[in-house]
């Protein structure tokens, strides 16, 4: 019997020191799984890192081609939203036609189409400088977020900070800082093909304090929870869109080499034979979902020209819909959009958390019954690629719109209905679109 009581007690230190282990182990993966450390502990383990697969060729569209008769028709026609949408008293273009709303995203969008009209011939060079320099001096002087980054939304008519339904909030609802890295993507197109400008960028860039809104090379947000209203900051962005924005601040000489990197958090969802790229960080812990969808590796294309990862990723987001197209029999086309019926803006995405084919609203509800072909997916994929899928998709969406007021954002698939949302975003993407065609990448084209 004290034989078998000091076997026991001999046995007792092993088996504590061995459930000790494994509870030390579990609280360092638990951790690792709610803020992933550099050295990628959690990812390893969990999910090995794939390399992005490059193919040998890609059937990219010719740039430095001039304008078809009707392509430049297309031009005047999505020109005249902000002729219909730029406030006189502050220069400052419409989110959505006629609403007085914007944000740093879409004040990049009008940045962009003011250059590309000029580009195009559709401006002067006098209304060029008019619209940028009342634009800057506008954004100059507005309030900012706690005296640091411009606040997520504006009133475009009365400069106040607003609310994303835009009621006006003396304390603001936080920054993006993806739409501040679109919009630094603005600034490098004006400096480095307009050097004339380059005062109009500096005097912002000595105002804001970019440091902010980055953190270890990572993008940081901030945002008011939904809940209570508290303050959050955190990490912005996901696969596609985290790489595409980051390039804006690093092409402003801010460090922001963390975001860039595609291969962090990647993994794979196979859908038509496709391996489509996402984002392994679970909504969870990290907020905001990853919508895999056509506007992030579009935007990157059209602006900086794509690197050998967003091409490789991208087209594989743009093959994914024609084998779609085939089995449904039926164009597909998808991205995020305004629509002309509540919740107002949904993500028509390939893939969001977990589920394929997935359209959500902004809060994440199921909004299947409101998915659209989208018009500026539809024009950029088609000077992106050289396809005869993106030659049906373009074919359908030349015809969106009302010569009067610009390109509508597309229709619904599931009648056909025409979604009559104009926005400043859908028809600054198709002049970028063409300048282009034209020029070829619009931030390095000269």
């Amino acid at each position: 019997m004290v034989k078998n009581a000091l076997n026991n007690k001999f046995w007792l230190k092993p088996f504590a020191f061995v459930i000790g282990l494994i509870g030390a182990i579990w609280i360092v993966l638990w951790i690792e799984k709610v803020h992933p450390s550099d050295f990628g502990f959690y990812k390893d383990i969990f999910q090995r890192e794939e390399l992005i697969q490059k193919r040998q060729d890609y059937p990219l569209r010719k740039t430095k081609v001039e304008l078809r008769q009707e392509e430049k028709e297309f031009a005047k026609i999505a020109w005249k939203y902000f002729e219909n949408n730029t406030i006189p008293e502050t220069g400052i273009v419409n989110s959505v036609d006629k609403y007085n709303s914007t944000t740093l995203w879409d004040i990049a969008s009008s940045i962009h189409a003011f250059l590309s009209a000029y580009e195009l011939d559709i401006i002067t060079k006098e209304e060029l400088t008019q619209r940028l320099s009342q634009l800057f001096n506008t954004l100059h002087g507005i309030k900012l977020f706690q005296d640091k980054l411009p606040n997520k939304v504006y009133n475009s008519m009365t400069l106040t900070m607003s609310t994303y339904d835009n009621r006006p909030t003396e304390t603001g609802v936080g920054w993006s800082a993806m739409d501040i890295g679109r919009f630094m993507g603005s600034c490098k197109r004006i400096i480095f093909n307009y050097p004339e400008y380059h005062y109009l960028v500096n005097n912002i860039i000595e105002k804001w304090d970019f440091k902010f809104a980055i953190e270890d090379a990572t993008l940081m947000g901030i945002g008011l929870s939904f809940k209570d209203g508290v303050e959050k900051r955190v990490q912005e962005g996901k696969l596609g869109y985290e790489e595409y924005c980051s390039k804006g601040f690093i092409q402003m000489g801010f460090d922001a080499s963390n975001a860039l990197l595609y291969t962090d958090f990647i993994t794979f969802v196979e859908i038509n034979g496709v391996k489509i790229g996402t984002d392994s960080r679970e909504v969870k812990h990290h907020p905001s979902y990853n919508y895999v969808l056509s506007d992030p590796y579009i935007l990157d294309g059209l602006e900086y020209g794509f690197d050998v990862n967003s091409l490789e990723l991208g087209y594989r987001v743009f093959l994914v819909q024609k084998k779609q197209s085939e089995k449904e029999n039926k164009l597909i086309c998808v991205g995020e959009t305004h629509i002309d019926q509540a919740p107002y803006f949904i993500y028509n995405s390939i893939f969001t958390n977990g589920k394929k084919w997935n359209c959500v609203s902004e809060s994440g509800e199921d909004a299947s019954h409101l998915k659209t072909f989208s018009t500026s997916a539809a024009f950029g994929w088609y000077y992106l690629f050289d396809d005869e899928y993106s030659d049906k998709l373009f074919n359908k969406a030349k015809g969106l719109y009302d010569k009067d007021i610009g390109f509508y954002s597309g229709y619904y698939q599931k009648d056909g209905e025409l979604n009559k949302a104009i926005t400043c975003n859908v028809n600054s993407l198709i002049l970028c679109a063409l300048a282009y065609k034209k020029n070829g990448s619009i931030i390095f084209n000269h």
